[in-house]
């Protein structure tokens, strides 16, 4: 009966254990989704789409502009993510100044079609 009696404390002690890190765990995942370096590039990225999709509903850029634009957009997207996976869930400073030049490339291209025409 003790040998059983102390199988069950020993697994009530982990199941204890187990559900006081949930929170942790949870909290840790929510900042590193709402990081604000991600989030200002993600909302960039949200709206350079925007800007371009408009411009081919306006005819300022043409579908094949549109779609190499997008191209540029989702490399730099894809590239925020793997920046991301290898520095725990965030992107550092540099590396959001990076992809924010990179993306003031991309929106000078949607300018410069825009009124190139």
């Amino acid at each position: 009966m003790k040998h059983y009696m102390r199988i069950i404390g020993t697994i009530v002690l982990a199941a204890v254990f187990f559900l006081a890190s949930l929170p942790a765990v949870q909290a840790e995942t929510e900042w590193q989704k709402d990081h604000p370096r991600r989030h200002q590039v993600n909302k960039r990225l949200k709206n350079q789409n925007r800007r371009i999709n408009r411009g081919v509903k306006n005819g300022t850029l043409d579908k094949q502009q549109a779609a190499q634009l997008h191209k540029k957009d989702r490399q730099i997207r894809q590239e925020e993510r793997d920046m991301a996976s290898q520095n725990g869930g965030h992107i550092t400073k540099q590396e959001q100044k990076t992809l924010n030049q990179q993306e003031n490339a991309v929106s000078g291209q949607i300018y410069n079609e825009k009124h190139s025409q």
